[in-house]
């Protein structure tokens, strides 16, 4: 059976539109925004600026440049030009899903259409920590005309609406982690599965969960030595193999956990433990919580 790791987790997060809008910005311009930990993205659709995600160093974005963070940290936007000690504004409302920032009369110098979404699993935090932190894309336009979908259908109320945005999202997802490594060197499971000889190990681990893999193994499968395995693994998706596998497969067990219809061992048999107490300590360690205690609160909530 062929798996399609990246389709499974962006499909498990249960992506859902918040809000789009499109901001035009001219003259010395500053916005801050605290962390939320929430999906973040944004196109720049004409002109240039400076984007910093918290500690890391600031990247300049002109047009045609596509921005994601599925879980944004604090986020300073500003103009190339803005001074030191300009502080941060708050964008005005100038029309139905517009926002203007920094001088209110005159042409924009940029304009840049930003999106917010939700990820409904309750595990969205485990399937995130799977994920880079920040994804850049370069000259890739049908992002950009995929967030003017998204915004049009936000602002109608059409019939399947909701579903529509949720198709929108994931595919708008998928085509910005599989783009971004194209032009970033941030390690994440896009350029895991950009990488051909790694790509056989993270599609086995994904075909089959319940098998007994060891880095070994894997190594096999991609077709290197172990010890180059292990590091070049680590290098490229930001984890070691046997991390990896296990954040998939407590991804998956919380994913059965909260089904009625999946007794305990048959959750453990699935994601790769001999008996349902092995399972049960490996998860606690993971998650801080026992299977059962989870599945109660999951099916009661």
């Amino acid at each position: 059976m062929t798996v399609d790791p990246l389709a499974e987790i962006v499909t498990l997060l249960q992506p859902a539109a918040r809000f789009s809008k499109l901001v035009e910005c001219a003259g010395p311009w500053r916005i801050h925004r605290e962390a939320t930990g929430e999906p973040f993205y944004c196109a720049i659709l004409d002109g240039t600026c400076r984007v910093t995600f918290g500690e890391n160093p600031p990247v300049v974005l002109q047009a045609g440049d596509f921005v994601l963070a599925p879980a944004v940290g604090d986020l300073t936007n500003e103009s190339i030009d803005a001074p030191a000690g300009l502080s941060a504004m708050m964008p005005t409302q100038v029309d139905d899903g517009q926002f203007r920032v920094g001088r209110l009369e005159g042409p924009a110098d940029l304009r840049m259409r930003i999106g917010h979404c939700s990820f409904g699993a309750p595990d969205a935090a485990l399937l995130v920590s799977l994920l880079p932190d920040v994804v850049v894309v370069r000259d890739q336009p049908r992002l950009a005309m995929l967030m003017q979908l998204l915004g049009e259908e936000t602002r109608e109320r059409r019939p399947a609406r909701d579903l529509v945005l949720e198709r929108l999202l994931e595919v708008l997802l998928i085509e910005a982690l599989r783009s971004g490594t194209q032009s970033s060197s941030a390690p994440g499971l896009g350029r895991g599965l950009a990488d051909r000889r790694l790509a056989e190990a993270l599609y086995a681990m994904h075909a089959q969960p319940a098998h007994q893999w060891t880095v070994a193994n894997l190594a096999t499968k991609a077709a290197l030595s172990r010890s180059a395995f292990f590091a070049r693994f680590s290098r490229i998706v930001g984890l070691p193999p046997m991390e990896y596998l296990l954040a998939w497969r407590m991804a998956l067990a919380k994913q059965l956990l909260r089904s009625r219809d999946v007794p305990m061992d048959e959750v453990a048999e699935r994601v790769g433990y001999g008996s349902a107490s092995a399972f049960s300590v490996a998860f606690a360690r993971y998650t801080g919580v026992p299977p059962a205690r989870y599945a109660r609160q999951s099916q009661a909530g």
